[in-house]
Protein backbone atom coordinates (compact mmCIF):
# COMPACT_ATOMS: atom_id res chain seq x y z
CA UNK A 1 0.00 0.00 0.00
CA UNK A 2 1.27 3.48 -0.76
CA UNK A 3 1.48 5.82 1.89
CA UNK A 4 2.99 8.97 0.72
CA UNK A 5 0.78 11.94 -0.11
CA UNK A 6 0.59 12.57 -3.95
CA UNK A 7 1.00 16.07 -4.91
CA UNK A 8 -3.07 16.29 -5.88
CA UNK A 9 -6.33 15.55 -4.00
CA UNK A 10 -6.98 12.05 -3.46
CA UNK A 11 -8.74 10.49 -6.42
CA UNK A 12 -8.45 6.98 -5.82
CA UNK A 13 -6.40 3.48 -6.09
CA UNK A 14 -2.83 3.65 -7.50
CA UNK A 15 -2.79 1.63 -10.64
CA UNK A 16 0.15 -1.65 -11.17
CA UNK A 17 3.20 -1.31 -13.14
CA UNK A 18 3.65 0.23 -16.28
CA UNK A 19 3.62 -1.06 -20.02
CA UNK A 20 3.94 -0.10 -23.69
CA UNK A 21 0.63 1.26 -23.39
CA UNK A 22 0.42 3.01 -20.02
CA UNK A 23 -0.22 1.80 -16.68
CA UNK A 24 -1.69 -1.53 -16.01
CA UNK A 25 -5.22 -1.75 -15.46
CA UNK A 26 -6.41 1.34 -17.62
CA UNK A 27 -7.17 1.67 -21.48
CA UNK A 28 -6.11 5.10 -22.56
CA UNK A 29 -8.94 6.90 -24.34
CA UNK A 30 -6.61 9.12 -26.34
CA UNK A 31 -3.57 9.00 -27.38
CA UNK A 32 -0.76 9.99 -24.28
CA UNK A 33 1.06 13.57 -24.07
CA UNK A 34 4.28 14.03 -22.30
CA UNK A 35 2.88 17.68 -21.09
CA UNK A 36 0.49 15.34 -18.78
CA UNK A 37 3.71 13.31 -17.21
CA UNK A 38 5.71 17.43 -17.29
CA UNK A 39 2.61 18.54 -15.29
CA UNK A 40 2.48 15.93 -12.73
CA UNK A 41 6.21 16.34 -12.10
CA UNK A 42 5.60 20.31 -11.94
CA UNK A 43 3.09 19.84 -9.04
CA UNK A 44 4.72 17.83 -7.06
CA UNK A 45 7.64 19.87 -7.13
CA UNK A 46 5.45 22.33 -5.51
CA UNK A 47 4.26 20.02 -3.24
CA UNK A 48 8.36 19.19 -1.80
CA UNK A 49 8.79 23.18 -1.62
CA UNK A 50 5.37 23.21 0.21
CA UNK A 51 6.50 20.45 2.58
CA UNK A 52 10.05 21.24 2.87
CA UNK A 53 12.53 19.35 0.54
CA UNK A 54 13.93 21.98 -1.67
CA UNK A 55 16.08 19.67 -2.94
CA UNK A 56 13.22 17.86 -4.70
CA UNK A 57 11.11 20.70 -5.57
CA UNK A 58 14.05 22.24 -7.79
CA UNK A 59 14.67 18.48 -9.30
CA UNK A 60 11.32 17.83 -10.40
CA UNK A 61 10.90 21.40 -11.85
CA UNK A 62 14.35 20.05 -13.96
CA UNK A 63 12.26 16.85 -14.84
CA UNK A 64 9.16 18.53 -15.95
CA UNK A 65 11.44 20.57 -18.11
CA UNK A 66 13.83 17.24 -19.42
CA UNK A 67 10.06 15.28 -19.78
CA UNK A 68 9.01 17.85 -22.19
CA UNK A 69 12.30 18.40 -24.37
CA UNK A 70 12.32 14.31 -24.72
CA UNK A 71 15.26 14.04 -22.37
CA UNK A 72 15.80 10.43 -20.51
CA UNK A 73 13.42 11.54 -17.86
CA UNK A 74 10.66 10.95 -20.64
CA UNK A 75 12.29 7.84 -21.55
CA UNK A 76 12.07 6.77 -18.10
CA UNK A 77 8.46 7.86 -17.46
CA UNK A 78 7.22 6.60 -21.05
CA UNK A 79 4.10 4.85 -20.36
CA UNK A 80 2.94 6.45 -17.64
CA UNK A 81 1.96 9.88 -19.05
CA UNK A 82 -1.92 9.09 -18.67
CA UNK A 83 -1.19 8.46 -14.78
CA UNK A 84 -2.82 10.35 -12.27
CA UNK A 85 -1.50 12.39 -9.32
CA UNK A 86 -2.48 9.16 -7.25
CA UNK A 87 -0.01 7.40 -8.65
CA UNK A 88 2.68 9.57 -7.18
CA UNK A 89 5.00 8.69 -10.73
CA UNK A 90 7.13 11.23 -9.93
CA UNK A 91 7.89 10.20 -6.17
CA UNK A 92 8.60 6.80 -7.95
CA UNK A 93 11.24 7.96 -10.03
CA UNK A 94 12.76 10.09 -7.00
CA UNK A 95 12.93 6.97 -5.53
CA UNK A 96 14.55 5.00 -7.75
CA UNK A 97 17.07 7.27 -7.97
CA UNK A 98 17.57 7.82 -4.43
CA UNK A 99 18.22 3.76 -4.24
CA UNK A 100 20.70 3.92 -6.70
CA UNK A 101 22.71 7.07 -4.92
CA UNK A 102 22.28 4.77 -1.26
CA UNK A 103 23.97 1.88 -2.96
CA UNK A 104 26.66 3.62 -3.90
CA UNK A 105 25.66 3.92 -7.85
CA UNK A 106 25.82 7.22 -8.33
CA UNK A 107 28.49 9.29 -6.72
CA UNK A 108 28.69 11.86 -8.63
CA UNK A 109 24.82 12.61 -7.49
CA UNK A 110 25.79 11.30 -4.39
CA UNK A 111 27.83 14.80 -3.60
CA UNK A 112 24.28 16.66 -3.66
CA UNK A 113 22.12 14.53 -1.34
CA UNK A 114 22.42 14.54 2.30
CA UNK A 115 21.08 11.62 2.95
CA UNK A 116 24.63 10.35 1.50
CA UNK A 117 26.99 12.32 3.14
CA UNK A 118 26.89 15.01 0.38
CA UNK A 119 24.92 18.91 1.08
CA UNK A 120 22.49 20.77 -0.86
CA UNK A 121 23.11 24.85 -1.38
CA UNK A 122 19.87 26.66 -1.44
CA UNK A 123 21.90 29.04 -3.39
CA UNK A 124 22.47 26.19 -6.11
CA UNK A 125 19.30 24.44 -6.02
CA UNK A 126 20.01 23.04 -9.85
CA UNK A 127 23.65 22.01 -8.68
CA UNK A 128 22.46 18.34 -8.91
CA UNK A 129 20.52 18.34 -12.12
CA UNK A 130 23.35 17.21 -14.15
CA UNK A 131 24.25 14.20 -12.30
CA UNK A 132 20.48 13.28 -11.90
CA UNK A 133 19.77 13.61 -15.35
CA UNK A 134 23.32 11.25 -16.34
CA UNK A 135 21.81 9.16 -12.94
CA UNK A 136 18.62 8.27 -14.70
CA UNK A 137 20.35 8.08 -18.24
CA UNK A 138 23.03 5.71 -17.25
CA UNK A 139 20.68 3.20 -15.16
CA UNK A 140 17.60 3.38 -17.18
CA UNK A 141 16.20 -0.25 -16.90
CA UNK A 142 16.79 -0.10 -12.87
CA UNK A 143 14.62 3.60 -12.96
CA UNK A 144 12.16 1.70 -15.06
CA UNK A 145 11.62 -1.08 -13.02
CA UNK A 146 11.96 1.16 -9.94
CA UNK A 147 8.64 2.79 -11.44
CA UNK A 148 6.91 -0.39 -10.35
CA UNK A 149 6.60 0.68 -6.61
CA UNK A 150 4.08 2.27 -4.90
CA UNK A 151 6.26 4.71 -2.86
CA UNK A 152 6.13 3.17 0.88
CA UNK A 153 7.73 5.04 3.55
CA UNK A 154 6.03 3.74 6.46
CA UNK A 155 6.34 7.10 7.79
CA UNK A 156 6.67 7.10 11.82
CA UNK A 157 6.26 10.80 12.03
CA UNK A 158 2.39 9.76 11.77
CA UNK A 159 3.10 7.70 14.97
CA UNK A 160 2.48 11.18 17.07
CA UNK A 161 -1.73 11.25 15.32
CA UNK A 162 -2.17 7.59 16.45
CA UNK A 163 -0.89 7.36 20.04
CA UNK A 164 -2.36 10.83 20.58
CA UNK A 165 -5.77 9.06 19.69
CA UNK A 166 -4.83 6.13 21.73
CA UNK A 167 -3.89 8.36 24.70
CA UNK A 168 -7.73 9.41 24.61
CA UNK A 169 -9.89 6.86 24.55
CA UNK A 170 -7.17 4.46 26.20
CA UNK A 171 -9.14 3.29 29.53
CA UNK A 172 -6.88 3.43 32.73
CA UNK A 173 -4.65 0.45 33.06
CA UNK A 174 -6.23 -1.39 29.68
CA UNK A 175 -3.62 -3.00 27.38
CA UNK A 176 -3.47 -2.68 23.63
CA UNK A 177 -4.57 -4.93 21.37
CA UNK A 178 -3.37 -3.10 17.79
CA UNK A 179 -4.70 -3.58 14.04
CA UNK A 180 -2.96 -1.49 11.42
CA UNK A 181 -5.10 -1.35 7.99
CA UNK A 182 -2.56 -0.14 5.28
CA UNK A 183 0.50 -1.11 7.53
CA UNK A 184 3.26 -0.88 4.74
CA UNK A 185 6.37 -2.48 6.85
CA UNK A 186 4.38 -2.59 9.92
CA UNK A 187 6.89 -0.05 11.87
CA UNK A 188 3.93 1.93 13.34
CA UNK A 189 3.01 -0.91 15.06
CA UNK A 190 6.09 -0.25 17.24
CA UNK A 191 4.48 2.98 18.68
CA UNK A 192 4.72 1.72 22.01
CA UNK A 193 8.48 1.95 21.68
CA UNK A 194 8.97 5.16 20.59
CA UNK A 195 9.64 8.18 22.55
CA UNK A 196 7.33 11.62 21.64
CA UNK A 197 8.60 14.82 23.34
CA UNK A 198 7.77 18.85 23.51
CA UNK A 199 9.32 20.84 25.29
CA UNK A 200 9.27 19.54 28.92
CA UNK A 201 6.92 17.04 27.68
CA UNK A 202 7.50 13.71 27.22
CA UNK A 203 6.28 9.54 26.87
CA UNK A 204 7.53 6.72 25.58
CA UNK A 205 10.75 4.90 26.62
CA UNK A 206 13.50 7.18 27.09
CA UNK A 207 16.05 5.02 25.84
CA UNK A 208 14.04 4.33 22.48
CA UNK A 209 16.26 4.68 19.46
CA UNK A 210 13.42 6.48 17.80
CA UNK A 211 12.29 9.70 18.94
CA UNK A 212 9.63 12.11 18.14
CA UNK A 213 10.93 15.70 19.08
CA UNK A 214 8.85 18.51 18.67
CA UNK A 215 6.29 15.93 18.49
CA UNK A 216 3.64 19.45 18.98
CA UNK A 217 3.64 22.79 17.32
CA UNK A 218 3.50 23.74 21.06
CA UNK A 219 2.52 22.94 23.82
CA UNK A 220 0.81 19.27 23.95
CA UNK A 221 -2.66 20.01 25.18
CA UNK A 222 -4.09 19.49 28.59
CA UNK A 223 -5.97 16.59 28.65
CA UNK A 224 -2.64 14.59 26.40
CA UNK A 225 -0.28 15.79 29.28
CA UNK A 226 -2.77 14.12 31.78
CA UNK A 227 -3.47 11.08 29.73
CA UNK A 228 0.20 10.39 29.29
CA UNK A 229 0.39 10.69 33.40
CA UNK A 230 -1.80 8.28 33.83
CA UNK A 231 -0.06 6.07 31.39
CA UNK A 232 3.19 6.59 31.50
CA UNK A 233 4.21 3.34 29.08
CA UNK A 234 1.91 1.82 26.91
CA UNK A 235 1.26 -1.94 26.79
CA UNK A 236 0.47 -3.60 23.35
CA UNK A 237 -0.27 -7.58 23.82
CA UNK A 238 -0.78 -8.10 20.21
CA UNK A 239 0.06 -6.15 17.05
CA UNK A 240 -0.97 -7.14 13.76
CA UNK A 241 -0.88 -5.42 10.52
CA UNK A 242 -2.49 -5.83 6.54
CA UNK A 243 -0.63 -4.61 3.37
CA UNK A 244 -1.46 -5.86 -0.29
CA UNK A 245 2.14 -5.43 -0.96
CA UNK A 246 3.95 -5.39 2.50
CA UNK A 247 6.96 -5.03 2.82
CA UNK A 248 9.77 -6.74 5.23
CA UNK A 249 11.62 -4.66 6.99
CA UNK A 250 14.52 -6.86 7.80
CA UNK A 251 15.35 -7.61 3.98
CA UNK A 252 18.04 -5.19 2.32
CA UNK A 253 15.99 -4.94 -0.51
CA UNK A 254 13.13 -3.89 2.04
CA UNK A 255 14.93 -1.85 3.99
CA UNK A 256 16.35 0.20 0.59
CA UNK A 257 12.94 0.62 -0.57
CA UNK A 258 12.17 2.39 2.50
CA UNK A 259 14.66 4.64 2.89
CA UNK A 260 14.62 5.35 -0.63
CA UNK A 261 10.98 6.37 -0.71
CA UNK A 262 12.32 8.99 2.68
CA UNK A 263 13.36 12.90 1.15
CA UNK A 264 17.35 12.74 0.98
CA UNK A 265 17.24 16.15 2.37
CA UNK A 266 14.76 15.60 5.58
CA UNK A 267 17.31 13.90 7.88
CA UNK A 268 14.92 13.82 10.77
CA UNK A 269 13.00 11.57 9.12
CA UNK A 270 16.12 9.87 8.02
CA UNK A 271 16.92 9.20 11.60
CA UNK A 272 13.67 8.11 13.03
CA UNK A 273 13.11 5.66 10.07
CA UNK A 274 16.74 4.39 11.09
CA UNK A 275 15.66 3.66 14.53
CA UNK A 276 12.38 1.94 13.64
CA UNK A 277 14.23 -0.26 11.48
CA UNK A 278 16.62 -1.26 14.02
CA UNK A 279 13.36 -1.87 16.97
CA UNK A 280 11.99 -4.21 13.86
CA UNK A 281 15.32 -5.87 13.49
CA UNK A 282 15.09 -7.06 16.96
CA UNK A 283 11.08 -8.10 16.93
CA UNK A 284 9.79 -8.14 13.51
CA UNK A 285 6.17 -6.98 13.41
CA UNK A 286 3.26 -9.45 11.44
CA UNK A 287 2.11 -7.57 8.19
CA UNK A 288 -0.40 -10.29 6.45
CA UNK A 289 -0.43 -9.71 2.66
CA UNK A 290 -4.41 -9.52 2.62
CA UNK A 291 -7.22 -6.62 1.77
CA UNK A 292 -8.42 -4.48 4.95
CA UNK A 293 -12.06 -5.77 4.60
CA UNK A 294 -10.55 -9.36 4.64
CA UNK A 295 -8.51 -8.64 7.07
CA UNK A 296 -10.98 -7.06 9.63
CA UNK A 297 -13.39 -10.01 9.50
CA UNK A 298 -10.78 -11.98 11.54
CA UNK A 299 -11.35 -9.88 14.43
CA UNK A 300 -13.22 -9.51 17.14
CA UNK A 301 -13.13 -7.53 20.50
CA UNK A 302 -12.15 -9.32 23.75
CA UNK A 303 -12.61 -9.07 27.22
CA UNK A 304 -9.58 -6.94 29.51
CA UNK A 305 -8.15 -4.86 26.58
CA UNK A 306 -8.71 -2.26 24.03
CA UNK A 307 -8.75 -3.41 20.70
CA UNK A 308 -7.28 -0.86 18.40
CA UNK A 309 -8.17 -0.02 14.61
CA UNK A 310 -5.58 2.18 12.78
CA UNK A 311 -4.38 3.55 9.77
CA UNK A 312 -2.62 6.59 8.53
CA UNK A 313 -2.68 8.39 4.59
CA UNK A 314 -3.80 4.40 3.28
CA UNK A 315 -8.01 5.68 2.67
CA UNK A 316 -7.42 7.31 -0.44
CA UNK A 317 -5.87 4.07 -2.51
CA UNK A 318 -8.85 1.70 -1.15
CA UNK A 319 -11.32 0.65 -3.48
CA UNK A 320 -15.01 2.59 -2.70
CA UNK A 321 -16.03 -1.07 -3.07
CA UNK A 322 -13.80 -2.33 -0.27
CA UNK A 323 -13.91 0.62 1.83
CA UNK A 324 -17.81 -0.04 1.86
CA UNK A 325 -17.02 -3.23 3.62
CA UNK A 326 -14.21 -1.92 5.63
CA UNK A 327 -16.81 0.69 7.46
CA UNK A 328 -19.06 -2.79 7.33
CA UNK A 329 -16.01 -4.05 9.65
CA UNK A 330 -15.99 -1.43 11.73
CA UNK A 331 -19.01 -0.94 12.62
CA UNK A 332 -19.68 -4.22 13.63
CA UNK A 333 -16.95 -3.81 16.03
CA UNK A 334 -18.42 -0.73 17.74
CA UNK A 335 -21.40 -2.51 17.90
CA UNK A 336 -19.67 -5.04 19.74
CA UNK A 337 -17.47 -2.76 21.95
CA UNK A 338 -18.59 -2.71 25.86
CA UNK A 339 -16.61 -1.77 29.09
CA UNK A 340 -15.43 -4.65 29.78
CA UNK A 341 -14.42 -5.36 25.97
CA UNK A 342 -13.61 -1.82 24.59
CA UNK A 343 -12.92 -1.16 20.81
CA UNK A 344 -11.76 2.17 19.23
CA UNK A 345 -10.73 3.43 15.60
CA UNK A 346 -8.38 5.84 14.88
CA UNK A 347 -7.28 7.02 11.07
CA UNK A 348 -4.84 10.13 10.06
CA UNK A 349 -6.16 10.78 6.81
CA UNK A 350 -6.84 13.96 4.54
CA UNK A 351 -9.50 16.27 5.39
CA UNK A 352 -12.66 15.47 3.57
CA UNK A 353 -14.84 17.91 2.40
CA UNK A 354 -18.74 18.20 3.30
CA UNK A 355 -18.65 16.41 6.72
CA UNK A 356 -15.63 17.68 8.21
CA UNK A 357 -13.14 14.48 8.32
CA UNK A 358 -15.86 12.31 6.65
CA UNK A 359 -16.48 11.34 3.06
CA UNK A 360 -16.28 13.26 0.16
CA UNK A 361 -14.12 15.07 -2.01
CA UNK A 362 -10.71 16.28 -1.09
CA UNK A 363 -10.22 19.74 1.15
CA UNK A 364 -6.79 21.17 0.57
CA UNK A 365 -3.96 19.97 1.97
CA UNK A 366 -5.06 19.08 5.60
CA UNK A 367 -4.45 15.97 7.48
CA UNK A 368 -6.59 15.44 10.91
CA UNK A 369 -6.78 12.63 13.43
CA UNK A 370 -9.74 11.20 13.49
CA UNK A 371 -11.17 9.45 17.09
CA UNK A 372 -13.98 7.44 17.89
CA UNK A 373 -14.58 5.16 20.88
CA UNK A 374 -17.35 2.20 20.58
CA UNK A 375 -20.25 3.35 19.05
CA UNK A 376 -20.07 7.05 19.81
CA UNK A 377 -19.85 9.96 17.09
CA UNK A 378 -16.31 10.36 16.06
CA UNK A 379 -14.00 13.40 17.01
CA UNK A 380 -11.89 14.95 15.41
CA UNK A 381 -9.02 15.65 17.24
CA UNK A 382 -5.81 17.02 15.80
CA UNK A 383 -4.16 18.01 12.57
CA UNK A 384 -0.56 17.99 10.93
CA UNK A 385 1.52 17.84 8.16
CA UNK A 386 1.30 14.59 6.10
CA UNK A 387 4.89 13.20 7.50
CA UNK A 388 3.33 13.41 11.36
CA UNK A 389 5.37 16.55 12.92
CA UNK A 390 4.16 18.62 14.34
CA UNK A 391 0.86 18.18 15.36
CA UNK A 392 -1.51 20.71 16.76
CA UNK A 393 -4.79 21.13 18.00
CA UNK A 394 -7.91 20.74 14.97
CA UNK A 395 -9.85 23.83 14.34
CA UNK A 396 -12.82 24.82 12.58
CA UNK A 397 -12.04 27.20 9.40
CA UNK A 398 -13.22 27.57 6.12
CA UNK A 399 -11.82 25.39 3.53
Amino acid sequence: MTDEPPAGPPVGPPVGPASAGGPAGREPSRRPSRARTAELADRQAAACDRLGSPLYGALLRRVAEDVTAGGPCAEALAGYEDASDADAVPLRLLGGVHALVLTGRAPGLAEHYPSAGGSFDPLRPDAGWPAFRATVRDHLPWVRDWLTRPPQTNEVGRAVLLVTGLLRVLPAGLPVRLFELGASAGLNLLADRFRYTAGPFGHGPDDSPVVLRNAWQDAPPDWLRQAAAITPVLTFTERHGCDLRPIDPASPDGALALRAYVWPDQPGRTARLAGALALAAERPPEVRPIGAAAFLREVTVQPGALTVVWHSIMRQYVPADEWSDVEQELTRLAEASSAEAPFAYLAFEPLRSGTGAGSGGGAGHRFVLTVRAGADEPEVLAEAPPHGLPARPFEERPE
